[in-house]
């Protein structure tokens, strides 16, 4: 039975009239969709990509389902954008209630940033880590961090340095970023008062623009996989519509109202892998970033 947040799982009952959420990668796929069903709740919602046609595109799209938007353009593979664009969000309000760290990339060729940080960790974690540092004092008390990981996450287990492209292999540093989505998350919720962390799955997306960045032979099977009937593939893919249905469900459902720290697939709690909760991992994890960006969580 497939779940669909708006009909569904209680997120119809939620009302986020006066209610302003950022959704990062926004302007296609899974980012897209958590958008405009976010702008479908009512929400102000703050559209962001890297590409203005595409993003304003976006925007009118949730204006026309009922909710507010307003683009902000950033690239997010630099420390210093992502923090300009937080200072933008700042700009414009005093106030975040939601975050959702949704913007992903996958490179399968190994390339570091100005900051010294392999390139996918740099967008799919870092980027979390700057934006949400930058935003966190306009989180309410009810407010709520997003964070999309993937299952693929279990897939890596160390080390967390990505600072070397030695032995670079594109899937590798792609599970990586997301074992850091999840350790993020844990540390994340040990550091907020009030705001609650939580990451998720949200499914296999072949028609994601995720991909577009990946070797010829992965952009071929995935584009294989994106023209299959879906009763061919079955669980196995997921479209962006049905894909943003967690994201949703931890930006707005009333039922996660508290819960914290935790990782989500298909809309219920799951157990993500051993190394994702583990603590060594989780102080590892978080003086790399402080070293990589230099920001300092207060404990």
């Amino acid at each position: 039975m497939s779940h669909r947040p708006e009909v569904g799982a209680g997120v119809e009952r939620a009302d986020l009239s006066n209610r302003t959420v950022l959704v990062t990668g926004a302007t296609s796929g899974v980012g897209r969709e958590t958008a405009l069903a976010l702008g479908r709740l009512g929400a102000t919602v703050f559209v962001h990509g890297r590409d203005r046609d595409a993003g304003r595109t976006v925007a009118a799209a949730v204006e026309n389902a009922g909710g507010d938007a307003v683009f902000f353009r950033a690239d997010l593979a630099e420390r210093d954008t992502v923090r300009r664009l937080a200072e933008a969000v700042r700009d414009r309000t005093d106030r975040v209630d939601v975050l959702v760290n949704n913007a992903g990339a996958h490179f399968s060729t190994g390339e570091l940033t100005a900051d010294g940080a392999e390139k996918t960790f740099a967008v799919n974690h870092l980027a979390p880590f700057v934006l949400t540092h930058g935003l966190r004092d306009l989180l309410p008390d009810d407010g709520r961090v997003v964070t999309v990981s993937s299952e693929v996450h279990r897939r890596f287990e160390g080390p967390l340095d990505a600072t070397s492209l030695d032995d670079y292999d594109g899937l590798d540093a792609y599970a990586r970023s997301k074992l850091a989505n999840v350790l993020f998350t844990v540390g994340l919720a040990d550091r907020l008062d009030g705001p609650t962390a939580n990451c998720c799955h949200p499914g296999f997306v072949p028609s994601s623009g995720l991909w577009r960045d990946a070797s010829l032979p992965v952009r071929a099977g995935v584009g294989l996989l994106s023209r299959l009937p879906r009763r061919l593939v079955g669980g196995f893919a997921d479209t962006p519509a049905t894909a943003a249905d967690t994201p949703v469900y931890l930006a707005a459902s009333p039922a996660v109202a508290g819960v914290t720290g935790s990782y989500f697939s298909d809309c219920a709690p799951a157990e993500p892998s051993a190394a994702a909760t583990d603590p060594k991992h989780v102080r590892e994890l978080w003086r790399l970033s402080e070293d990589l960006t230099g920001i300092s969580w207060p404990r």
